[in-house]
């Protein structure tokens, strides 16, 4: 019995990663990323979770939909910016924090269930 979620074909599906980059729907993405569910790009200046600003998810509070932002944070789950995730709620999106692995997994979970969610996902490395 297949139990592999059906995702729409138009769908940015992360199919991998490890310790210096993703692979998203057939294409491969070194360094750290934001998924959309109908992009993917590089999310530049995104050295730790702990050095993150407004300005560093400025492309996730630009974009509008966004619902669920599952922060991927590495190898380990590390504490999200207490004003960073204010600012955020504030906006409407409510964030997640994760180790990386886990951060892939849930999205493409959510993914498939066409919820409006995207990750920002640091290498697990």
């Amino acid at each position: 019995m297949d139990i592999t979620p059906l995702v729409a074909a138009d769908r940015q599906v992360i199919e991998s990663y490890g310790q210096t980059g993703f692979r998203v729907s057939g294409v491969a993405h070194e360094g750290a990323i934001l998924v959309f569910p109908e992009a993917t790009q590089p999310w530049a200046g995104a050295a730790s979770v702990a050095a993150l600003t407004r300005e560093s998810l400025a492309a996730v509070l630009a974009r509008g939909g966004v619902e669920i932002l599952l922060v991927g944070c590495g190898r380990r789950m590390v504490p999200f910016p207490p004003a960073l995730r204010a600012a955020l709620r504030s906006a409407g999106i409510v964030v997640d924090t994760m180790d990386t692995g886990a951060a892939c997994r849930t999205y493409n979970v959510l993914l498939a269930e066409d919820r409006r969610v995207a990750a920002a996902l640091l290498p697990a490395g």
